[in-house]
This record gives C-alpha cells, sequence and structure tokens, in this order.
C-alpha cells in the first residue's frame, strides 16, 4: 500500500492532464462532447460529496478532481469556437440516462446509492465520448484520460479499508479513462477499419 500523500501526486497528474486538455480545446485540437464533459463534472462531483458523507478520506480528492478537469474543460469548450463537436441523438439519449441516474440517487440521498449512480451517470456520459475516441481519436487529446487513469491507479494503491465508497469510483475511472486513453493514443477504431 502506498502512503496516503501520494495520492497529491495523482492529483497533480490529473490537473496537468486536464490543462493539457484545455489548451488542446482553446487551441481547436481537441472537440470534446459537451454533454459527456458536462456529466463528468457533475457526476464526479456529487460522488465526491458522497464519499466525503460517507467518511472516505484523502482518497476523495481524486473523485473531486475527476470533476474538476471536465469543468474547466466545459468552460473552455464555450471560450474556443473551432472546439464545438456537433451533438447527435446518441450523444442526448445517453445525456439524458445520465441525468436519470443523477435523480434516482437524489430520491434514495444514501452514500454507497450515490456513488453506484454516479458512476452508472458518468458511463452513460462517456459513452458519446468514447464512440467518438474510436471513430475519431484525433478529435480528442488522451492526455487527460491518462492522468486520470494514473491518478486513479495511484488512489487505489493508497486504499487500506476496501469498502465499496473507498474503492468504487477510484477502479470506475481508472478502467474508463484507460479505455479512452487506449483507444484515442493507439488510434484503434482506424487501425481496425484499415485492417478489415
Amino acid at each position: 500500500m502506498l502512503d496516503p500523500k501520494f495520492i497529491l501526486v495523482g492529483a497533480a497528474i490529473n490537473l496537468m492532464g486536464s490543462l493539457k486538455y484545455v489548451i488542446d480545446t482553446l487551441r481547436g485540437k481537441a472537440s470534446p462532447n459537451r454533454v459527456s464533459w458536462i456529466l463528468w463534472a457533475i457526476a464526479p462531483l456529487i460522488a465526491f460529496a458522497a464519499e466525503i458523507g460517507q467518511g472516505v478520506g484523502l482518497q476523495a480528492l481524486m473523485t473531486f478532481m475527476v470533476g474538476f478537469g471536465p469543468l474547466m474543460v466545459v468552460i473552455a469548450s464555450f471560450v474556443s469556437k473551432k472546439a464545438v463537436w456537433k451533438l447527435t441523438k446518441f450523444d442526448f439519449v445517453c445525456g439524458g440516462l445520465s441525468v436519470l441516474g443523477l435523480i434516482l440517487w437524489l430520491i434514495t440521498r444514501q452514500g454507497n446509492i450515490a456513488i453506484l449512480f454516479s458512476i452508472i451517470a458518468d458511463g452513460l456520459a462517456s459513452a458519446p465520448t468514447v464512440l467518438k475516441s474510436y471513430r475519431k481519436p484525433k478529435s480528442e487529446s488522451p492526455y487527460v484520460f491518462m492522468g486520470g487513469a494514473i491518478s486513479a491507479g495511484i488512489t487505489l494503491l493508497t486504499i487500506d479499508n476496501w469498502t465499496f465508497a473507498q474503492y468504487a469510483f477510484p477502479l470506475y475511472i481508472f478502467l474508463i479513462c484507460s479505455l479512452m486513453a487506449s483507444l484515442i493514443y493507439f488510434e484503434v477504431g482506424p487501425r481496425l477499419r484499415r485492417e478489415i
């Protein structure tokens, strides 16, 4: 087990990845899907509040950073006119289902339920960007997702009390960020289409 202070290193790595994505957005190199990024800001911040309510300590910082970074990206997407990604019905369906997950949490008001529904909501919000990362990886920047995966991995390595509240959101973030970073960095979609 790592010393929990390493979470600060993970948070710094996550922040650097987020800032790189913000810069890429402002320059028009990245085109964030606003449905995903808005919900990526909301769901983790709700999970962060639930984790605090469940007594999660410093490990909750990773969840906060996972919400704060997307909030910066959303703001940057409204500043840069070149960074707009055209939304489809699929984006809105995933976004609507994600919001439904958040509403279900509001109804239950229980910490672990909040974390579970935040993961579900975040996963549904991720679907449009996962698809976009597969189809058009050059419209994304992998570094924010690499930073998120590293931060989540460090957080997981600091856990000494493996409760759902402690590990669920970091494990989910590690998996989803690893998937998206791989799709973008290795341009999986275009490579598979060339081989077919």
